[in-house]
């Protein structure tokens, strides 16, 4: 699947801030190099530094990194529609980013600070396991990625 030219998916954003998460336009770019990486499997790169404040500008996608979301715990099968998360890691500054309060405050007593969710994550949706689609998340996505959100920290 080669397709050029920027195209927009909605993704969910969880600000680090106090604002609530949130439905933001996730900008993607064609691509002609094959690769088997999840995120870039669908002929598309994703843009998720542009909603990662502090990020290092220049970096694009050597700035951030992404987490699998494929089932919820207790799940004896695969979702059918995946998720990604894409979250920070390298500042502008060379400073750790900020906690995500949003993520904070979904885990509770779960939280532990040295395994923290960082930054303002962006949740993107995929059509099918093998990530061959991204396709348009919306809030009602947002029980199944807060439900798995709870229970699992920052990927070290």
């Amino acid at each position: 699947m080669d397709a050029p030219g920027m195209v927009t998916f909605d993704a969910i954003m969880f600000p680090a801030d106090d604002r609530p998460p949130h439905v933001v336009p996730l900008m993607t770019s064609g691509h002609t190099y094959a690769t088997n990486a999840e995120p870039y499997r669908c002929g598309r790169t994703p843009h998720p530094e542009v909603y990662m404040d502090y990020i290092a500008d220049q970096l694009g996608s050597q700035a951030w990194r992404f987490h699998l979301i494929e089932a919820l715990d207790g799940m004896l099968q695969k979702l059918p529609t995946p998720y990604m998360v894409f979250y920070p890691v390298v500042s502008r500054d060379g400073m750790p980013f900020p906690v995500n309060k949003c993520i904070r405050e979904i885990q509770g007593d779960k939280f532990a600070e040295a395994n923290a969710w960082r930054g303002n994550l962006v949740v993107a949706k995929y059509k099918d396991p093998k990530y061959s689609t991204m396709i348009d998340a919306s809030m009602a996505d947002f029980p199944i990625i807060k439900n798995y959100l709870s229970t699992h920290l920052a990927p070290s």
